[in-house]
Parts: C-alpha cells; sequence; structure tokens
C-alpha cells in the first residue's frame, strides 16, 4: 500500500488508514499476551481472554487499532469504510463483550496488566467512543471507569516518573488520560493528573535529551513537554518550556531535530524508531501551537515536525510489525 507525503489528514489517507486497521484488529495471530498465569486454566486463546482486543499483535494495538477507527470515523464519516467500521463496532463494542474484557482486568493477576500504555489507550478510546452518537460509549463505559479508578489508586503512590521512549512512560500515560478526564468530565482524575505532571516534572529544566534509545516510539523530552502542555494554563507552560527546551531556535539539542534512523522495519522492536518519528511529529506540532506567532522557536519547531512526519509516514505500511500500530501515531501528528 503506497502512503503519499502530506501534512494533513485527508480522506483518501483516512480510508488507508482505516482498511490497515480493518485488517488487523480481528487478525488473530501473531498475538503478544501480557498475562500472568495462575495455574493450567489460564492457558487460554487470545479470543477468549480477551473477547473484543484479541488482534493487532497485543492488546494495546488492538485498543488504540479501535479508537483509529473510531476517530477516522467521526472525522470522515463519507469514506468508504465508514459502514465496515461501523458494522465492526456494533458487533464488538457490545456489553457483553465489555464484560469479558472486564472479568479479565478484575482477575487478581492482573493488577498490573498494561500498566500505564495499556490503560491509557483504553481511556483514549473510551472518551472518543463517547464523541459518537452510537451505543458504543456507554458499552464500553464500565472499563472506561475501571481504568479511570486504577489511575486514582496508582498515581499516588508513584513516587517517581518512568522517563523510558517506550510503553512504561508516564508523561504519555497523563497525556492521554487527560483527553478522558476532559471528556467524561472526571474532575478528580483531572486533578490528580495535574497535580502528578507538576509533581514529577515541574522542575525539570536544561534538557539534554539523550535519545533515542534503540527502541523508542516516544521521546522521553518531547512527551514531557507535550504533557506539560496539556495540563498546564499557557501562561504556566511558556516559562516552564523556555526553561526546560531553551534552545528551541537554535536547533538544539540535536538530537531532537534530527529523524530516527530504521535499519531494519521486520524487527518489531528496531521498528518503534518509525514510530518516534510521528510521535516527535506529533509532539513538535502541538508544541508550537502553544508558542507565539513571532517566537522564533515556532518556525522551527514546525519545521521538525514536518521533518519527523516526512520520515515516518512512508513507512506506516509494509512490514506487520510496523503495519499494526503505527497508523495511530501517524494520525495523532496528522491531527496536530
Amino acid at each position: 500500500m503506497s502512503l503519499p507525503s502530506v501534512s494533513e489528514l485527508n480522506q483518501d489517507l483516512g480510508e488507508k488508514f482505516a482498511r490497515l486497521a480493518l485488517g488487523h484488529v480481528r487478525r488473530p495471530y501473531p498475538f503478544k499476551l501480557d498475562q500472568v498465569l495462575a495455574g493450567d486454566e489460564d492457558v487460554l486463546p487470545p479470543r477468549v481472554l480477551h473477547p473484543i482486543f484479541h488482534g493487532s499483535f497485543d492488546w494495546h494495538s488492538c485498543v488504540h487499532g479501535y479508537w483509529l477507527l473510531a476517530r477516522l470515523l467521526r472525522r470522515l464519516p463519507d469514506m468508504p469504510a465508514a459502514e465496515d467500521i461501523r458494522r465492526l463496532f456494533n458487533e464488538m463494542v457490545v456489553p457483553e463483550k465489555v464484560a469479558g474484557e472486564l472479568a479479565y482486568l478484575q482477575r487478581p493477576t492482573s493488577a498490573g496488566f498494561e500498566r500505564p500504555y495499556g490503560w491509557a489507550w483504553l481511556l483514549m478510546l473510551a472518551a472518543e467512543l463517547e464523541r459518537h452518537d452510537a451505543p458504543w460509549g456507554a458499552a464500553l463505559q464500565p472499563l472506561g471507569v475501571a481504568f479511570a479508578n486504577r489511575f486514582k489508586d496508582f498515581l499516588p503512590k508513584a513516587t517517581y516518573p518512568i522517563r523510558t521512549g517506550t510503553h512504561y512512560n508516564t508523561a504519555f500515560a497523563l497525556t492521554l488520560a487527560s483527553d478522558y478526564a476532559r471528556q467524561v468530565g472526571d474532575q478528580e482524575l483531572a486533578t490528580l493528573i495535574e497535580a502528578t505532571a507538576r509533581r514529577w516534572y515541574l522542575d525539570d529544566a536544561g534538557a539534554q535529551a539523550w535519545e533515542p534509545s534503540g527502541d523508542d516510539f516516544l521521546s522521553p523530552t518531547l512527551i514531557e513537554a507535550e504533557c506539560l502542555r496539556q495540563v498546564l494554563p499557557s501562561a504556566g507552560f511558556l516559562p516552564w518550556l523556555s526553561n526546560f527546551l531553551p534552545d528551541i531556535a537554535e536547533r538544539r539539542p540535536k538530537a531532537l531535530f534530527t529523524p530516527a534512523m530504521v535499519s531494519d522495519r521486520s524487527d518489531g522492536k528496531i521498528a518503534h524508531l518509525d514510530g518516534l518519528n510521528l510521535s516527535r511529529a506529533w509532539c513538535w506540532r502541538s508544541i508550537s501551537k502553544a508558542l507565539p506567532l513571532t517566537d522564533p522557536a515556532r518556525p522551527v519547531a514546525l519545521a521538525a515536525a514536518d521533518e519527523h512526519l516526512a520520515a515516518g509516514l512512508e513507512h506506516v505500511a509494509g512490514d506487520y510489525m510496523g503495519e499494526h500500530w503505527l497508523a495511530t501515531f501517524a494520525l495523532l501528528a496528522l491531527e496536530a
């Protein structure tokens, strides 16, 4: 599938993304379980353990594959894939299947299941479905509430942030979870997310950006900045950013302005670096929106976004190691 070099979402690209996701959200294998076994009875096929999210190589990728489809359906309701998406959601996002996902989550051995990346993506999906005139949001609501409660239990005891560029990154999780809190009006969660982000990150300054690591799909530096952009008022964010990344206008730190090289797209970990380029594009675009029009850092940030988007977008399709998830991060970048 050929993907054009573009800077904004359009119907042609949305249709291609939708077809990619429709091709993998119900693809049963290969599948990587995130599971602690308590006995032989736990050795079951993914479709039994996870009635909805048993495709896309792993649970969290399946969740954000559904998010991608829901988002595209709302943004591009007349695209050719729209009816197939509605048919999928009508069949899969129903109370009895949500109950099966909830039952898995409530097992004693599932306390750390998908923390925090999968938690955050489930909340993003729940928030998106709330925006649709369809029964899907109400159906998924119990699972969304369950994961919101997990955040409420976890964040107060999480003394330190996790600054890796992979699934465990806490700034990314807070960024996504804040969208849910705003959409559903969960003020308790919104307040907790802001307080936690302030506690973890507000004193950070002079970021060195020693990245990327070999399997990053997030920039630890830029996703922290995007998290603070989301939770702080602009009057607080801009002074923080000027201390955290004071040399954007001079394209420093250099690493943040240099798209990552991907040596082997059939290697699932190395293929993460295509996602890094796309998620950096998302963060640079979002950060640039917060900068004044006269700030010399603004065009530099926008140019960095364009460079990273061009580097990542052409590789969204091709090998399944990237194809089962990269379109989600491409959409984040294009929407920003």
